[in-house]
């Protein structure tokens, strides 16, 4: 496996790769990996003659108050992760590498990313696609992977990849999880070891959640306060959202005919970390 920093670098290799009919696996992330990612990774290592795994903390996707800073990096533990999962080849480009003169061209996706984390985080996804419209000119895969735990940029790339006609196939991959229910993350590793049991609740809401639509709840306002009730009883937890979604529109809903994302947003301390679940009526 070999780790290159330029765009002219992974720009000849992947050249080269097409050149010999070689379908290429990409797995764009922020570095910092964990099981989730691995899992990814493997993904990609089936379905794909190479893969490549970028790792760039993206500075445009942060807003004035984010943790840009204080993310954290490991790259020397990233590059054992992603070895071991199958990749070929890790991008690990500089800030000034990616945006030389700064961000002066933009990308946006409209309607779906006016609510759930969009709402919260103004020009959140903005600065995702930029960065991922980068990635995929630079690296111009046949594939991309990204995890199901982030569901609304997830929809973001698809809705962006469709309407700017990207010749590559966007594949979304189920959430990962600790041995307690709690959704894998970078930052987990902000919680204290009070918070993290603390955020046991998110899992916990979520399940609850599950097992009222199970039963046959299907009033969304219902389902929400179940989910609120469960998380409002964590002293430690401090609710961003909590929202059931249409999974296509990703608009709220009021009752529960068509597919579902039941989404997600909780503070523990200062650490805010998302979940989410789809359900579709008639899998039951």
């Amino acid at each position: 496996m070999k780790t290159v920093n330029t765009i002219s670098e992974i720009k000849q290799i992947t050249k080269e790769w097409k050149a010999k009919g070689f379908s290429i696996g990409f797995v764009p992330t922020m570095g910092y990996l964990h099981e989730g990612h691995k899992s990814l990774i493997e993904k990609a290592r089936v379905e794909n003659d190479k893969v490549v795994v970028s790792i760039f903390v993206n500075p445009t996707q942060f807003g004035p108050n984010e943790d840009f800073e204080k993310y954290p990096r490991d790259l020397e533990k990233d590059a054992a992760l992603c070895s071991d999962a199958g990749a070929d080849l890790i991008f690990a480009p500089e800030v000034k590498e990616m945006y030389p003169d700064g961000s002066h061209t933009f990308v946006d996706v409209e309607g779906i990313t006016e609510g759930l984390c969009g709402e919260k985080r103004p020009g959140h996804f903005r600065g995702v696609c930029i960065v991922v419209s980068k990635l995929f000119n630079i690296v111009s895969p046949h594939r991309a992977y990204f995890g199901e735990k982030d569901a609304q940029q997830l929809a973001v790339i698809k809705r962006m990849v469709n309407d700017l006609n990207f010749d590559i196939e966007v594949k979304g991959c189920p959430i990962i999880r600790e041995e307690d229910g709690l959704a894998k993350s970078s930052r987990n590793t902000y919680l204290s070891a009070e918070e993290r049991i603390a955020a046991r609740v998110l899992s916990r809401s979520l399940n609850k959640g599950k097992e009222a639509l199970s039963k046959g709840e299907r009033d969304s306002d219902n389902l929400k306060n179940i989910i609120l009730n469960e998380l409002n009883s964590e002293p430690l937890a401090k609710i961003d959202y909590v929202e059931i979604v249409d999974s296509s529109t990703l608009k709220s809903i009021k009752n529960i005919e068509k597919p579902i994302l039941t989404a997600i947003a909780v503070f523990i301390g200062k650490t805010r970390l998302i979940d989410n679940f789809t359900f579709e009526p008639d899998q039951l």
